[in-house]
């Protein structure tokens, strides 16, 4: 069952998929989708024709606005930072030059990270806590710092890839296998 706080404002032409909660004071604008058991914390704003999958958590204080695809299963820490023009100026209209964001499936954004428009996070990546993205993050990366760079490989299940001593890692965990080609991580099973 759906769940909407008393003092959230949903607008009119807003989708929302079956146990989703939205927290306190949050706004959702018309035109945005947001699919099923998704969780948007306190004082969250989704913007007119966002998109957000299904099994996403959106942490506290986080504003998505147009232009943005959130995948399904991602995470989104508190207070993340997406922007959706590169030049903006007060006196400028410039939302026609809009840039799309994508944060793939199984993505995590830490706490206070800020996402530059015109990226994309890759599948299952993993951005660390105040980190800033001003450039494409591949599948399975492990990025942290101001800009962010590079720092590892990460498995679906959230443990740092070694791929020092052969190009297949076996998660300790679950058992998937990843192997490293190219600079590029698969999962082969």
């Amino acid at each position: 069952m759906t769940f909407i706080h008393e003092t959230a404002i949903v607008d009119d032409g807003v989708k929302i998929g079956d146990d989703t909660r939205i927290w306190h004071w949050s706004h959702i604008s018309s035109g945005a989708i947001i699919g099923e058991k998704c969780n948007l914390g306190q004082n969250v704003y989704v913007g007119p024709n966002v998109q957000i999958g299904n099994f996403v958590k959106v942490q506290n204080n986080v504003s998505i606005y147009e232009g943005l695809i959130i995948e399904d299963n991602v995470f989104c820490g508190p207070s993340v930072v997406f922007t959706n023009v590169i030049n903006p100026r007060s006196g400028i209209d410039r939302s026609k030059e809009f840039k799309r964001t994508i944060v793939s499936h199984g993505a995590s954004l830490g706490a206070n990270s800020t996402i530059i428009c015109g990226t994309k996070i890759g599948k299952f990546a993993f951005v660390g806590a105040g980190s800033v993205i001003t450039k494409d993050v591949k599948d399975f990366s492990l990025v942290y710092g101001v800009p962010a760079r590079h720092h590892g490989w990460i498995s679906e299940h959230g443990i740092k890839m070694d791929f020092k001593e052969s190009n297949i890692f076996v998660c300790p965990i679950i058992g998937d296998k990843y192997e490293l080609i190219d600079n590029k991580v698969i999962k082969i099973n």
